[in-house]
């Protein structure tokens, strides 16, 4: 029998490093001098490392993880190009989350139909870019650390459901529920 491997966990875990160490950033609990490592991983692990499990899913026919894992991918992509390369493109950072939370509410209820924890990513997902958003062009630090608290229960969530489908194939059985 031909067992496909499941790419989620690696785009999950990805997605989930990277939002985490942004979000720290976000909330306020880390100075700049970490915004390198958060791009490094930002290329490397939120980038890379979920569009190779977005193309994955292309080839098992789930539709829904191609374009998550590959856009989600291409964002950290153009994130870390943003910030490193392109600073003055930073007075529209707003704008750019904006989008980014349109992009993410139609993930969103594309979620409506799958696995309940799943779900519950893009619930914490989508008001994070709208907060940061709106921080960004009103100039409310207040509600880019908002964001940020979001933002790592974002990743806390993302976490889990990567820990869980690891574990629960591992097991051969749902020892963690998602």
């Amino acid at each position: 029998m031909d067992k496909k491997i499941n790419p989620a966990p690696l785009g999950l875990s990805g997605f989930a490093l990277t939002t985490w160490l942004l979000s720290m950033h976000n909330a306020g609990m880390a100075t700049d001098a970490m915004v390198p490592m958060v791009l490094a991983c930002a290329l490397a692990f939120g980038g890379t490392a979920q569009f190779v499990a977005g193309v994955m899913e292309a080839f098992v026919g789930n539709s829904f993880g191609f374009v998550a894992f590959c856009g989600y991918g291409a964002f950290w992509w153009s994130f870390a190009l943003l910030v490193e390369y392109f600073p003055k493109g930073l007075a529209y950072a707003g704008w750019y989350l904006l989008l980014w939370g349109v992009f993410t509410t139609y993930m969103w209820i594309g979620t409506w139909k799958k696995g309940k924890v799943l779900m519950l990513v893009f619930t914490a997902l989508t008001p994070t870019f709208y907060l940061l958003a709106f921080g960004a062009l009103l100039g409310s630090s207040s509600l880019s650390t908002l964001g940020g608290y979001l933002g790592l229960v974002t990743g806390a969530l993302a976490f889990y459901l990567a820990g869980a489908e690891v574990i629960n194939e591992s097991w051969g059985s749902t020892v963690l529920p998602v």
